[in-house]
């Protein structure tokens, strides 16, 4: 043998050497059994996370679904409570018309007096004005009150010499307020 065959270099021999104990590290590591274990357990993962696709999928449509349903039933109720938000207020209003419409009867009769149909005429106001503060409605009337522009609408300026100066004398129209918003200001005279 020549000296040449013999000597092996010492690289390779540990490069040859770390090959064959990988190959051999790897067959103790992962055997084959596990190696088809390994498939099958990928393909189980699989199917688990493709039955979770499935089932948030259903559970996205289910409440996508639930939420169309929300909306138009909220549509509806908006479009109801715009169609019948009146309908409390008319129901209470109907005693005052029917009122009305005694007093006119009672009016057309023979034996009717001015005095009852002042007093149906007064009963008859009396209703509609508890109605209307039931809904919010404040009625102003500032006879003998400072003058508050904000509230009030001055029409002239008359001297009086018994009233303070900036007074209302005299209320030519009432205002009205709804729940504290000025709906129409009350039309004043006002003392200098």
């Amino acid at each position: 043998m020549s000296s040449e065959q013999t000597r092996v270099d010492p690289d390779e021999k540990h490069a040859v050497a770390t090959e064959a104990d990988a190959e051999a590290e790897l067959e103790d590591v992962v055997p084959e059994a596990a190696v088809s274990e390994d498939a099958e357990s990928v393909d189980a993962q699989l199917a688990r996370a493709q039955e979770t696709i499935k089932d948030y999928w259903d559970q996205m449509m289910r409440l996508r679904a639930e939420i169309e349903n929300n909306r138009k039933r909220a549509e509806r109720d908006v479009e109801n409570a715009h169609k019948y938000a009146l309908k409390s207020f008319i129901e209470n209003l109907l005693p005052v018309i029917d009122s009305m419409e005694m007093g006119m009867a009672a009016a057309r009769a023979e034996n009717a007096t001015l005095d009852s149909i002042r007093e149906g005429s007064e009963m008859t106001m009396t209703m509609l004005l508890q109605l209307l503060e039931k809904q919010g409605l404040e009625t102003i009337d500032p006879l003998g009150e400072k003058f508050d522009p904000e509230k009030h609408q001055a029409i002239s300026m008359v001297e009086v010499a018994e009233a303070e100066s900036n007074t209302v004398v005299e209320v030519m129209q009432k205002g009205f307020a709804l729940n504290d918003r000025l709906v129409r200001p009350a039309m004043v005279v006002v003392a200098k």
